[in-house]
C-alpha cells in the first residue's frame, strides 16, 4: 500500500496500491488465454436422417424370418411353406450358412404352442440364435 503524507489538511491518507494486482490479473489472463484452447476435445459424431424413410424396409436377404400364420401354415421369407415342409425347407436354407440366425413373427391369432413348436423344428434344422423381431406399430 502507498501513503502520502503531503496533504492540505495535513492528515495521512491510505491509498491501495493496484499495480500488483493488475500485474497479477493480466498473468493470470495469459495462462488461460493458452490454456483453455489446448484443453478442448472434439467428438465425433452422427446425426441421424433429418428425412427418414416412412415405410418399412424390407430385410436383408441374409435374414431368413418365419412367420407363424393361423391354420398351421408357416411362410420363411414371404414365401408359403406347410408344417410337414418346414423342417426341409430349414435345413435347406441354414446347411450351408455360417451363421444360423432365424427371426420368428407370429400372429396375433395363433397360439404360443404353434409358435413353440415353429421354434422346436427351426433348432431341429440346425439354427442356433433364434429372435424375434420388434412389434410393428398400429396401423391407423
Amino acid at each position: 500500500m502507498a501513503m502520502s503524507t503531503g496533504n492540505e489538511r495535513g492528515g495521512l491518507t491510505n491509498e491501495p496500491n493496484v499495480t500488483p494486482m493488475i500485474d497479477v490479473l493480466l498473468v493470470l489472463l495469459i495462462i488461460f488465454m493458452i490454456v483453455v484452447p489446448m484443453s478442448r476435445k472434439a467428438i465425433d459424431i452422427q446425426l441421424p436422417d433429418p428425412t427418414p424413410q416412412t415405410t418399412p424396409q424390407p430385410p436383408p436377404p441374409d435374414q431368413i424370418v418365419l412367420e407363424v400364420l393361423p391354420g398351421g401354415q408357416f411362410a420363411v421369407n414371404k414365401q408359403p411353406v406347410t408344417k410337414a415342409q418346414l423342417g426341409a425347407k430349414l435345413q435347406e436354407i441354414f446347411a450351408p450358412r455360417p451363421e444360423k440366425i432365424i427371426f420368428i413373427k407370429g400372429d396375433s391369432t395363433v397360439k404360443y404352442q404353434d409358435v413353440i413348436q415353429a421354434m422346436d423344428v427351426a433348432r431341429g434344422a440346425g439354427v442356433k440364435v433364434i429372435g424375434v423381431p420388434p412389434k410393428e406399430p398400429a396401423k391407423p
